[in-house]
């Protein structure tokens, strides 16, 4: 099978003793494209580093994701003039992760995230680019953002709503793309709303290190382990894994231009 796993940070610290070899898994695994996600300035340096070492593998994006907002603080008008002019620099294919996390006390008020959201939706319009959405624990918020930027399109990466979620985010145009979650017990919810999603609009990823699929939950992720969710997903929509993925790797190479 070939398959392209949409969502991994390739440059987290515990991938620090053997990406090389991490890396050489990925093509051996039949991921014939794996993206790598930048999560604020420092770490899209970081990405264009590793992916300039492995350009036939590997793709990159980057965005100022709600953490790394929150650590820039005052910084972040800056840092988004930098975004501006790192994206193209970098041959990004998504703008992202960016998006709304209501989980942790600690990050920003809800307007706050939101008006950084809108501000990065509008760059992505004016560079043509897809964006990757991170959204925790505010998906009614979230739609509404989205449905204010109709000019703009991209995934809903490591998706955690049930289907009634999953409808909204497909009727403004969007893409949902699964990882290790949707093979757990407690994930009925995802599990349904990967049922609903129509074959052109599913993608697959692994947002390693974390978020390994069963069988190995509670190891390190990395994006070999992909084959296990999509086998998962192929079950849960009773299709043959070659056609789940068929589907989602015609679906990543439509959204992210990636030349397969």
């Amino acid at each position: 099978m070939n398959l392209v796993d949409t969502h991994c940070h390739l440059t987290a610290d515990r991938f620090d003793t053997d990406r090389d070899d991490m890396i050489a898994r990925i093509g051996a695994a039949g991921i014939v494209r794996a993206i790598t996600i930048g999560t604020g300035i420092a770490d899209a340096r970081a990405c264009a580093t590793v992916v300039a070492q492995h350009p036939n593998l590997l793709r990159m994006a980057a965005g100022l994701d709600p953490f790394s907002a929150y650590h820039a603080g005052e910084a972040f008008d800056a840092e988004l003039a930098e975004l501006d002019v790192l994206l193209p620099a970098t041959g990004c294919v998504a703008l992202g992760e960016v998006g709304l996390d209501y989980h942790y006390d600690y990050l920003p008020a809800a307007a706050v995230q939101q008006a950084q959201l809108h501000a990065q939706l509008a760059m992505a319009q004016r560079h043509g680019l897809p964006v990757v959405i991170h959204a925790r624990e505010c998906h009614a918020d979230m739609q509404r953002v989205l449905a204010e930027h109709p000019g703009v399109g991209g995934v809903i990466h490591s998706f955690t709503g049930g289907p009634a979620d999953a409808e909204a985010y497909l009727a403004l145009g969007w893409y949902l793309a699964f990882n290790g979650i949707v093979t757990y017990k407690n994930a009925a919810d995802v599990q349904e709303a990967a049922k609903v999603v129509p074959n052109d609009r599913l993608l697959l990823e692994t947002d390693s290190p974390y978020l390994a699929p069963t069988p190995k939950r509670g190891k390190r992720c990395e994006p070999a382990l992909m084959t296990h969710t999509c086998a998962f997903v192929a079950d849960l929509r009773g299709e043959a894994p070659e056609h789940v993925a068929a589907w989602t790797t015609r679906n990543a190479n439509s959204l992210f231009s990636l030349g397969l």
